[in-house]
C-alpha cells in the first residue's frame, strides 16, 4: 500500500516536532512493507515561499493552485492514503481531489478558516493525544469519530544505560533544553530565571520553518543570547534528528518548559534513553511522562521548574528508579507500535 504524507515544512532534520513525528510513522509504516512518499513545500511544490514563512503567506501559497499539484503527485505515486499532517502546513485546507483515502492530523487545533475546510473533507481524522480532542471539542468540533494515534520516536535507541553510567550523570551531568525559539516553548522565561549552579545547562535553540510572525524566531533568539546567564550556554544550530537521542542520553535532566504540548516529542525522546524529564502540568505532558519525571504546577513557574530539576538529582534511589520508569513508559510508542495503531484508525 503506498501511504503519502503532506507536510509543507517537511525536510529531514527540521527541528520541529511534527516533522519528526511525521518521519517517525512513515518509517513504522514502512517496516510494515508499505511505501510512504512525503510531499513537501521543499522540493516537491511549486509554492513560491521562503521560508520561514508565517502563517498567512503560506494560507495564500496554498490557495493558489496546490490542490492541482498534489493531485497529480498523488496520481504519480499511486497512493492508496493520502495524510494531510495539519490544517495549513500539512495542506488540509487544500484537499486534493484524488480516490486516495484522506486522513487529516490534527496536531494542533488552528485557526477555523483552516481547520474546517480541511475536516469537511477528511474521510479520518487523527490527533496524537486527548488533550487534542479536549481542546477541538471546546471549539464546538464533533470529535466522537476522531481516533487517538500518538507521535511515535523516530530513532529509538532500545538500550538502556546501565546504572553506574546513569550515576555519573546524576551526580555531575548537564541539565539539557532542545528547543525552537516560539513563544510557547517557554525557553526564554526559563533562562531568564536559572539560578546559579555547578551543574552545567545547555541548550539548542534551533529555528524551524514556519513562525507565527516574520522575524519571531530570531528575535527570540537574540534576546536568549543576550541574557548571557553564567553557567548556560545556547547553540542556535540544531542537531540532525539521529543525534537527538545521544544529546538528551548525556543530560542528568532534561528540562521541557512549555507553556502548552499537544504531545511532548522532546520528552517522549528524552525518556526514551532514561533521562528524566521536568515539565509543567499543561497539555499532554502529564499524561505522556507519568513517574518518568517530575511535574510542576504552572503557577509556580520558571523557578519551579529549576527547583525540580535540582531535587531530582539529590537522592540516587529516587533518581535511578524515575530514569527507569521513563524508558519504559517510552517502549509504548515504538515506531511499528503506532504504524498499527495508525492502519486501524484509518483504513
Amino acid at each position: 500500500m503506498v501511504i503519502a504524507f503532506v507536510l509543507v515544512s517537511y525536510k529531514p532534520d527540521t527541528p520541529a516536532g511534527i516533522e519528526r513525528a511525521t518521519a517517525a510513522l512513515a518509517a513504522g509504516l514502512r517496516q510494515r512493507g508499505h511505501e510512504t512518499p512525503i510531499i513537501s513545500g521543499i522540493g516537491d511544490l511549486d509554492l513560491n515561499v521562503s521560508f520561514p514563512a508565517d502563517d498567512a503567506t503560506l494560507r495564500h501559497a496554498l490557495d493558489s493552485g496546490l490542490r492541482e499539484q498534489i493531485a497529480n503527485i498523488l496520481v504519480q505515486r499511486k497512493a492508496d492514503i493520502v495524510v494531510y499532517t495539519d490544517a495549513l502546513w500539512g495542506a488540509g485546507r487544500a484537499m486534493a481531489v484524488h480516490p486516495a483515502r484522506k486522513v487529516l492530523a490534527v496536531h494542533v487545533i488552528g485557526p477555523d478558516q483552516d481547520l474546517r475546510p480541511a475536516l469537511a473533507s477528511a474521510e479520518a481524522v487523527i490527533a496524537p493525544s486527548a488533550t487534542v480532542l479536549h481542546q477541538a471539542a471546546e471549539r464546538g468540533h464533533a470529535t466522537e469519530q476522531w481516533h487517538i494515534v500518538p507521535n511515535a520516536l523516530l530513532h529509538d535507541e532500545s538500550a538502556w544505560l546501565d546504572d553506574a553510567r546513569r550515576e555519573r550523570l546524576r551526580r555531575r551531568g548537564p541539565i539539557r533544553v532542545l528547543s525552537r525559539p516560539a513563544p510557547e516553548k517557554g525557553v526564554e522565561a526559563l533562562l531568564s530565571s536559572a539560578p546559579p549552579t555547578e551543574r552545567p545547562v545547555q541548550v539548542i535553540l534551533a529555528r524551524a520553518p514556519f513562525e507565527d510572525q516574520n522575524g519571531g524566531q530570531a528575535e527570540i533568539v537574540r534576546r536568549c543570547l543576550a541574557l548571557r546567564t553564567p553557567g548556560v550556554t545556547v547553540r542556535t544550530c540544531g542537531l540532525a534528528w539521529r543525534h537527538v537521542p545521544g544529546w538528551l542520553s548525556n543530560a542528568a535532566v532534561v528540562i521541557v518548559p512549555s507553556h502548552a504540548e499537544t504531545f511532548g516529542l522532546v520528552a517522549l525522546e528524552a525518556m526514551s534513553v532514561g533521562t528524566p524529564v521536568v515539565a509543567y502540568d499543561v497539555g499532554n505532558l502529564p499524561e505522556l511522562i507519568g513517574t518518568g519525571g517530575v511535574i510542576v504546577k504552572r503557577g509556580e513557574g520558571p523557578d519551579g521548574l529549576w527547583r525540580a530539576a535540582a531535587a531530582i538529582t539529590e537522592d540516587p534511589v529516587t533518581y535511578l528508579r524515575t530514569s527507569r520508569a521513563a524508558y519504559y513508559r517510552s517502549r509504548d510508542f515504538r515506531p511499528t507500535t503506532i504504524a498499527d495503531t495508525f492502519l486501524k484508525a484509518v483504513w
